[in-house]
Parts: structure tokens; C-alpha cells; sequence
């Protein structure tokens, strides 16, 4: 009998307990914060790449393992190149693991100086707007990072032609503390 009416009790305590939706005018009265709390883990080309033996099949591209390779590429690749110049700046061989918890997005209003960066009480009183603030996380943790930064003729190493000068390679393996915001200012008139 104790069981039962325990029970019940549990349901009757739930429905006294359960959640309301608010009107337009208590909504008003309730103060809070905006913002983002990110975490993240990301994994780039863990066991294979997208560099592949000549003559492959075009859906094998990305099944290659590293492990194994005798090719020396075999992670990403990302090729930028600006104002139609005729070259690229190139992040090869990119592969590895990027984790952190602790990122914050939000808006800040600066009206009264800038928390202690060197600028007097009164350019933040004249700018009085808001700003992007990016919260760095506490620790980045890196696993078997590894990277080279190069120069290329071409955006691919498949096409005909192509040269490439590697100017340093980076391999990353622990954590690294990261401290304070980057604030990203608006100009024009939204």
C-alpha cells in the first residue's frame, strides 16, 4: 500500500511541478544572457587521404590508409589563391585531431572603456555599440597534427604541370593554453 500511494503521489507531484509556458508581460521582467558554449572534436583524414594511386577508381579516392602508403601526401589539402595571381598558397598533408571544450559566442555592449586593454574610460564612451566577443577555450588539445605549408603552380597535384615548394612542415602532438577574447568590431550601418 506504501508503494502505491507513493506512486501517486510522485504523479501528482509532477503534475503540480510541471512546467508553464509565460506570458508576453512576465517574459518582459526576466533578464538573461545571450551566448554560445561550444566544445568541439574533430578528426581530419584519421586512416586514409585524398591523394590516391594513379588509375584508381573514382570513388576509392578516399579510402587510402596512410599506414600503409608509400605516398608521402596522404592527408588534406587546401589551395587558396588570391586576386588571380598565378600561384596557390597551400595547407597539405593536413591530418590529425583538434579538440576543445570551453568557446564562447556572444554580443558586448562597449560603453565605458575597453576592460582594461589600454584605452581610456572615454573611447569606449564615444563608441557605445555592441561587439562580437569570441571567448578562446581554456586548452586546445592536438593529436598527431601535422601539416605543411607550400607554394604550388596548381591547385591539384593531378594536373599536368604541376610543381609545388614546401616552406615548412608542423607536426603538433599535446595541449595549448589559450587565454582571454578577440573582439570583432562592426562597421557601416546595420
Amino acid at each position: 500500500m506504501k508503494i502505491i500511494i507513493t506512486v501517486l503521489s510522485l504523479f501528482y507531484l509532477q503534475a503540480v511541478l510541471a512546467l508553464e509556458p509565460l506570458g508576453e508581460n512576465e517574459m518582459d521582467q526576466i533578464l538573461g544572457l545571450g551566448g554560445v558554449y561550444l566544445s568541439g572534436d574533430l578528426t581530419i583524414n584519421d586512416v586514409g587521404g585524398p591523394l590516391n594511386e594513379s588509375g584508381a577508381e573514382p570513388g576509392d579516392a578516399w579510402q587510402q590508409d596512410c599506414a600503409a602508403s608509400t605516398n608521402e601526401r596522404c592527408g588534406a589539402r587546401i589551395a587558396v589563391r588570391t586576386n588571380n595571381t598565378s600561384g596557390w598558397i597551400v595547407l597539405d598533408n593536413l591530418r590529425g585531431r583538434f579538440s576543445f571544450e570551453g568557446l564562447t559566442l556572444k554580443t558586448r555592449l562597449i560603453d565605458s572603456g575597453f576592460d582594461n586593454d589600454g584605452a581610456s574610460s572615454s573611447d569606449g564612451a564615444s563608441f557605445d555599440r555592441d561587439v562580437f566577443e569570441i571567448g578562446l577555450p581554456n586548452t586546445m588539445n592536438f593529436s598527431n597534427v601535422s601539416y605543411t605549408l607550400a607554394n604550388s603552380n596548381k591547385a591539384r597535384p593531378t594536373e599536368v604541370g604541376f610543381k609545388q615548394t614546401d616552406i615548412f612542415n608542423v607536426k603538433i602532438d599535446g595541449n595549448v593554453s589559450l587565454s582571454g577574447n578577440l573582439l570583432l568590431f562592426p562597421t557601416g550601418n546595420p
